[in-house]
Order: C-alpha cells, then sequence, then structure tokens
C-alpha cells in the first residue's frame, strides 16, 4: 500500500510577489457627505461674493452708466477719475482720521469694561449685560436714535444746546466726535465681549503667581495680561479698523456729509458716484477696487505682525 505525503510548500523559496494597487485610494465613506455639508456656503460665497466682485472689476474697466449708455472698456479711466475726483481726497484723510479715533477709543474703552467686568463678583452679570445691549440696537437704528437726540429742534437737548449756542451737527468736528460717541456706545459692549473672551483664556496660575511674587497690579497687567492678550488686541484691531473704513450708515444718517462736505467716508463718495452725482457705476467700481485693496494690504500687515508676536 502507497501513501501519497500531502503537498507542502518549501519555505526557503519565496513566494509570489505582492502587488500594490498605485494611485488608487479608497474615498472615505464620509468623504460626499462632507461636500454636501459645504455646499451651501459654497453657492452662498460664490453668489455673494465671487461673482459681485467679479462683477464689480469688470465695471470698473468699463463705461458703466446707470441707467443708459453704451459700455465698453475704457481702462484705466475710471481709476483716473476716482483718484482725480475732488472729494476723493478729503474723504481719504477724514476716513483715516475717524479710523484712527475710533479704533483708539473702542480697544481702550472695550478693554477698561472688559477688565471692570471681569473683577466684579457681585455685579458681573449686570455689568455684561447692561454693557452688551447697545450692541443688540442695528446701526441703522441707532443712528436715528441719535438723530432725534442730535435735533436742534425736536432733541432732548435742544433748549440746553440753543442757550449755549452749541449744535452736535452744526460744525465739522462736533459733527465727527458726535458720530464717534454713537459708535462707542454701539459696539463698546462688542469689544468687551471680545476682550473678555481673550481675558478669560488666561490661566489663573499665572495671576496667583505673580501675586506670591509681590507684583502690583499695573505691574500684572503690563507683564502679564497685555502680552497673553496681544491675539485677542490684534483680531479687535482687525475688526475694528476694516469697519471704521467701512463706515457708511452713521454719517449717511446723521450729516449726510455735512457741514459742508466735512464728513464725507470714502464709502459715501462711491455711493454719491454711483447713484447720486455722476451717476458712473464705473468710478463707483473702481473706487470700491481701491477701498477693497487698502483694506486687504492692512489686514495682511496686521495678521504678519499678529503670527510674528505668537512665533516670538
Amino acid at each position: 500500500m502507497t501513501t501519497t505525503a500531502p503537498n507542502r510548500t518549501d519555505a526557503s523559496k519565496p513566494g509570489p510577489p505582492l502587488r500594490v494597487a498605485v494611485g488608487k485610494r479608497k474615498r472615505r465613506p464620509g468623504g460626499q457627505r462632507g461636500w454636501l455639508y459645504a455646499a451651501p456656503l459654497a453657492i452662498f460665497v460664490i453668489a455673494l461674493f465671487i461673482v459681485p466682485l467679479l462683477l464689480v472689476g469688470q465695471m470698473s474697466l468699463s463705461d458703466w452708466p446707470l441707467l443708459a449708455g453704451n459700455r465698453g472698456i475704457n481702462a484705466p479711466e475710471n481709476f483716473v477719475d476716482a483718484f482725480q475726483n475732488r472729494f476723493f481726497l478729503d474723504a481719504l484723510v477724514f476716513t483715516l482720521k475717524y479710523t484712527v479715533i475710533a479704533t483708539v477709543l473702542l480697544l481702550s474703552l472695550g478693554l477698561g469694561l472688559a477688565l471692570i467686568v471681569q473683577e466684579s463678583s457681585r455685579w458681573k452679570n449686570f455689568l455684561r449685560t447692561a454693557f452688551l445691549v447697545p450692541s443688540a440696537l442695528g446701526l441703522a437704528s441707532a443712528s436715528l436714535l441719535f438723530y432725534v437726540l442730535y435735533s436742534p429742534i425736536a432733541g432732548p437737548f435742544a433748549d440746553l444746546t440753543q442757550a449755549l449756542g452749541f449744535t452736535f451737527l452744526g460744525t465739522a468736528d462736533s459733527a465727527l466726535w458726535s458720530t464717534v460717541f454713537l459708535i462707542v456706545w454701539r459696539f463698546a459692549g462688542f469689544y468687551m465681549l471680545l476682550m473678555m473672551v481673550g481675558l478669560q483664556g488666561i490661566p489663573g496660575d499665572v495671576y496667583e503667581a505673580a501675586r506670591m511674587d509681590g507684583a502690583s497690579r499695573w505691574q500684572t497687567f503690563r507683564s502679564i495680561t497685555l502680552p497673553l492678550l496681544k491675539p485677542t488686541i490684534g483680531l479687535t484691531t482687525v475688526l475694528c479698523i476694516t469697519g471704521s473704513i467701512l463706515a457708511f450708515e452713521q454719517f449717511y444718517i446723521l450729516t449726510k456729509g455735512g457741514p459742508d462736505n466735512s464728513t464725507i467716508t470714502l464709502v459715501q463718495l462711491i455711493y454719491s458716484i454711483a447713484f447720486q452725482g455722476q451717476n458712473n457705476l464705473g468710478v463707483a467700481a473702481a473706487l470700491s477696487i481701491i477701498v477693497l485693496v487698502v483694506l486687504v494690504l492692512i489686514n495682511i500687515v496686521q495678521i504678519r505682525v499678529i503670527r510674528t508676536d505668537k512665533e516670538n
């Protein structure tokens, strides 16, 4: 009787080479679902930002009247007309002046209010709510409210201002500072909230160690609070400068560019060129591109400064 031994593979012999599929990756099961989640936001950005930006770019390079007329490429005539506008330099200087004043006041007051609320233990919730309530009011509504308050005829301070010979909106300086007061009242609570978020991110152990070392409040604020709060201050600065350069509603409602065109901002000038004065959307679009470029450059510089501080 013969027996056959089962076949055994020789371990010394190399097996067949492994074939690795190159370039074929398995798709993640949630990939398509992620695109579906991102699609509404992408459509929103394309429809309300990318498409209008491309249209403004086309308008800035074309002769584009508001109502009727021939449309054709006339680059760079619109940019030349924008720079040569008689109100451009005044609007630029006034916008920068307003931006500096509003930024300094809002940042300093927002930080001060945040420190007051943080130090208060008993009235913390009340103060936070009281300072934040004006931020819930729309800027246009707040401007209309202050327009009535500043009115020399129907305002509650009409008799007092007439007796003192003072008007809130009668001169260039008073109109500027009256508008700045409105902006500070409206946005101080918002910037206070941003500063509070940054303050709450600072570990309490750092302050405790400073107290044990005998540091005063000013030394603690200068050496601990400000350095650790730089990212928050950088973010609020970007928001404040951007909002101030794009100021429109408050000046349009309160001063309408007066008195004597002394409170015209760049955005007001764009609106006037497009819909009130020349009715030329091409020049207005060119000025809009200029403002956009200025904003982008300012934000790039600020973001680089913030990143440099983080790395150091």
